[in-house]
This record gives structure tokens, sequence and C-alpha cells, in this order.
């Protein structure tokens, strides 16, 4: 059995490694379509065979000759572990990115993964966006995730594991259904697929085409460094949507009370880290930032009616070219 996926033509590409069925299977995958890729694993100490897993990460990057990047997490309690989890897993990427200027960010995030996200959204009342938003290419501000195994299931990743007497581990922790995301995969997801498979995934790609058609995205009239100001298209659907492809972009997925709360208030930070302004032309988005700033750039900024909860980035960034934009 051969699996194909979609080549990248990038060269400075790292695999979120973890020793399971999914990540296990598209590091084979990765050799046989000639994608040259090293390996970054994550230790959360919650399990004894996580130990096993990062010697088996271990080994397969002496034997195909792949640089490793190893880190251990320890929290102090599991409380909202998942989350948790994420950030710090993410955190640890994008700083082994930065420092070694990687251009691509692998995940071996599959067809059970999707239609999971999907089923879970939908359960929280989400938009066409949000429910589809599992793309095989996200672009992020100084680097790409790519999903090469979304049209692949994991029942398919098993028997291509299998045939090619492939080793992996299976984390028990999955099994658990106090994890919101194992409750969904049990009683939803995986059933349906093993059903519904080709017809989820003829779903998904007309679902892809439809955004496509629909153009939501809007460009940015200024993007200077981490700030980002759009054009207020005077429709609330359209703005919170280009809202929400700069936060993803971020990393952050926006609720829909944090929607409505933006579109009420048109002043917010959003998880103390951005701030979002929406004027009756323009909408702001950059980092929160607090700086004391001198009377006459406060005063320059009212006049040109630039955002107080943008004014402190503005300044510590010295971005200048907003004032053009203003005039």
């Amino acid at each position: 059995m051969k699996l194909q996926i979609n080549t990248i033509n990038t060269s400075r590409n790292l695999l979120a490694f973890s020793g399971g069925v999914d990540s296990s299977a598209l590091f084979f995958i990765l050799l046989e379509n000639n994608i040259p890729f090293d390996l970054a694993i994550v230790n959360y100490n919650v399990r004894e065979q996580s130990k096993q897993e990062v010697e088996y990460a271990k080994f397969l990057a002496k034997k195909y000759n792949k640089k490793i990047y190893l880190k251990d997490v320890k929290f102090e309690d599991n409380s909202n572990f998942e989350k948790k989890a994420r950030d710090s897993r993410y955190s640890f990427f994008e700083k082994i990115i930065e420092e070694n200027s990687y251009e691509t960010l692998i995940t071996a995030h599959q067809l059970n993964d999707k239609l999971e996200w999907f089923f879970m959204q939908l359960s929280r009342g989400a938009g066409l966006i949000e429910l589809i938003s599992f793309e095989e290419i996200t672009k992020k501000e100084t680097y790409r995730i790519y999903r090469p195994l979304l049209n692949i299931t994991k029942e398919e990743l098993k028997t291509y594991l299998k045939e090619n007497s492939i080793k992996y581990f299976v984390d028990e922790t999955n099994f658990d259904e106090r994890y919101r995301r194992n409750y969904f995969r049990k009683n939803f997801s995986d059933n349906f697929l093993k059903e519904f498979k080709e017809g989820v995934k003829r779903s998904f790609e007309y679902l892809k085409e439809d955004i496509n058609s629909l153009n939501i995205e809007e460009k940015a009239l200024l993007k200077e460094k981490e700030l980002e100001v759009f054009k207020n298209l005077n429709d609330d659907n359209l703005n919170i949507r280009n809202i929400d492809l700069s936060l993803k972009k971020r990393g952050i997925l926006l609720t829909k009370a944090q929607r409505d709360e933006i579109l009420k208030q048109k002043e917010l930070v959003i998880s103390h880290k951005i701030s979002i302004n929406i004027t009756t032309k323009y909408i702001f988005i950059s980092p929160y930032e607090k700086e004391i700033m001198p009377k006459d750039f406060k005063e320059k900024c009212r006049v040109n009616k630039i955002p107080k909860n943008i004014r402190a980035y503005i300044f510590k960034e010295k971005i200048n070219k907003i004032f053009d934009l203003m005039f």
C-alpha cells in the first residue's frame, strides 16, 4: 500500500512527531516522497510510555540522518491539559522555526481529525470558515503549516503501518472521554467515517471550492510588522471574517462570544494579546502593548483618529506609515 500526498516546494521542513499512528506513518510517507524534513517531539511526562516514544524518535532521527529537537514539559496541574499542551507544543515549534529558519511545519492531522473538528465546531455554533478551517496549508506570519494527510483516514494509515511493518505507539489517553476531542472521536467522527468516508471527502472538497469562490479574504490596506489595517466593509459578516483570518494566522481562534463582543464594542483586547478596533472607515489589529507615550505623539494619534488601544504598539515599533494612510 502506497499513500500519495501532495509534495511541497520548501526544503526547510519540520515534522511534528509523537510516535503515534499518524506521525509514524507520515514519517515514512515523507521519506517515500523524497520530502526533506527534521523532527520535533514534546514529552509531557504524564505517561510512562512517553519516554519510549522519545527514544523511538531519536532512533529514527539517527537512522535516517534527521535533526531532532526535544522538549520536556511538566505542568503543575493537569487542568485544561489539552489547551496547555497545544500552547506549549506550538510555542516550542515556533521557537525552533524562528531559530533555525524552517519554512514549513508538517503535522500529521488526518481525515478523522478534520471531521472531528467539524463536529466540535458545529456543537459550539460556528460559521462556514470555522467549520472547515482545517486546511491542507495554513499561512502564518513567518512560516506555514502543511497537513498532507487530510484526505487519508486513520484506518488507512493503520493498514499502511501494518503492511510495511512500521512500529508505532498507542496513547491510552486518546480513549479517555473526559477530553472533549476524544468524546467526539469515539461517538461521532470515527464511526461516521467508517460508513461515509467517500461522501465526507467529497463534501470537504466542495466546501473548499465554495469558500474559494466566495473570495472572503480582503487584502490589508497596511501591513507593517504585526499591525494590520483593513477597510471597514460595512458588513459585519465580512468584517468579522477578515478579523478571524488575521487572528487565525496569529494562532488565535475566536469564540462566538468574542466575535459578538467585537462587533458590539468595536474595541477589544483578545486574550490580553491582540488589540482590535473597528472605526467608521478602518479595522485595526495589532499586538496589545502598554507604553508611556509623549503628549505630542498622543495628540498626533488623536488628530489622525488612530484608536487608543493601537497607539502603544505603533509608538513602540515606530510605525509612521499609518499616518500616511490616515491622511
